[in-house]
Formats: C-alpha cells, sequence, structure tokens
C-alpha cells in the first residue's frame, strides 16, 4: 500500500487538508511533550521509540522514496490526529483530537517533514550502558510519571504513587503487560536491573 498505509487503514482520510502555517518547532515539542505522540510511535528524529501505534518511519519511508510532496504527508498525519482510530490488532485505540487546531497543524507538519527521512536523534538502548535513570528517561519516560525523572507521562501508572518494589518494576519490564511492551531482549538485564534500582529507590521521593 502507498500513502502512509499503516495510518489509512487505521481509518483516517476524511478530515479535510491542512491550511496555515505550522509551526514545526512547536508540533515537535508539542510530538514529544503535551501530546505523548512519542511515548506510542517510534519516530527516529523526535528519539521516540513507541510501539503502541504505527511506527512512523516505516509508514511514511515507501512514500518519500517514491516522491510524494511533504504537503500529502501532513494531511494524512492530519487527518489520523483529528479522527483518531479503532484497534487495530487487539492494540490500543488511539483517541480523536489528542491536539486540535493550530497545535494539530504543528504535530502532523513536524511529523510530515521528519518521517521516513532517516534522521535519527534516538540513543541505542547499547548505548545507554548501565544508569538506570538514563534508560528511564529514553524508554519509559513517554509513558509514565516520575518527578526524578522529570516525566508526566499518562498513558502508563503514576510510579510516584505506585511506589513499585524493585522485583516488581523487573518484572514488568521485562515482561510487559497492557500495553506496555516487554523489554526483554531490547534492555539487557543489567539494564533492567538499573532501570528498576532507579524507579524503586526514587519514586514518591
Amino acid at each position: 500500500m502507498g500513502l502512509g498505509a499503516a495510518l489509512l487503514a487505521a481509518g483516517c482520510g476524511t478530515g479535510g487538508v491542512a491550511h496555515g502555517h505550522p509551526d514545526v518547532a512547536n508540533g515537535q515539542k508539542l510530538f514529544t511533550g503535551a501530546a505523548q505522540c512519542s511515548a506510542c510511535h517510534t519516530l527516529a528524529a523526535a528519539g521516540s521509540t513507541g510501539t503502541i501505534g504505527p511506527n512512523l518511519d516505516d509508514a511514511f519511508h515507501a512514500d518519500r522514496q517514491q516522491g510524494f510532496d511533504e504537503s500529502a504527508i501532513e494531511n494524512v498525519v492530519l487527518d489520523q490526529i483529528r479522527l483518531g482510530s479503532g484497534a487495530v490488532a487487539g492494540g490500543t485505540p488511539m483517541p480523536a483530537g489528542l491536539v486540535k487546531g493550530q497545535d494539530a497543524l504543528d504535530v502532523a507538519a513536524f511529523v510530515a517533514s521528519v518521517a521516513g527521512t532517516g534522521s535519527a536523534t534516538t540513543t541505542p538502548p547499547s548505548q545507554l550502558g548501565t544508569d538506570g535513570k538514563a534508560i528511564f528517561k529514553a524508554e519509559c519516560a513517554g509513558c509514565h510519571t516520575l518527578a526524578a525523572a522529570g516525566s508526566s507521562g499518562t498513558i502508563g501508572p503514576n510510579l510516584d504513587q505506585l511506589k513499585p518494589k524493585q522485583a516488581t518494576v523487573v518484572h514488568q519490564v521485562t515482561n510487559g503487560g497492557g500495553v506496555m511492551p516487554a523489554f526483554k531482549g531490547k534492555l539487557s538485564p543489567k539494564q533492567i536491573q538499573a532501570v528498576a534500582t532507579f524507579v524503586a529507590s526514587s519514586a514518591g521521593t
């Protein structure tokens, strides 16, 4: 399939074309912050590796290769933001209108400017070492609130409120659960122990 097939298959395409003057810098801030797009989507240029929703680099790579205009990609993304999607293959549905108006236009423009380009700022897990805080910020902050890491994600539990024990964190990170993916194989056992130690020692402090 062509233009953003992973998104089109999820049900977008009727929200209307983008109008106005987008602020790509604001779109990037929203994607990685308030809109929480990075918690669900992989987008190399945003440093995000979410697996709940479609990988945006994969979704638009072929379109880049075929020479689609950036404006076409922007409109596909804008439709997805406006309309949301149903759950695909037992996954989690994307709510409609996570951002609206100019903010939606800005996020769509940012994604269209970088998705599938190969521009990457993501630090590979192998380069994170065993710094539990760095691992948390790279892999977990998009979904969880944890003051010690400066994160305010709301997809997963608020860890400051939950105050999980280290063994609980190790089990959850290793095996996943619900919408949370398993990190076994992505993070080494030492990295999982490091992030579990960081969470258990800092949650609620």
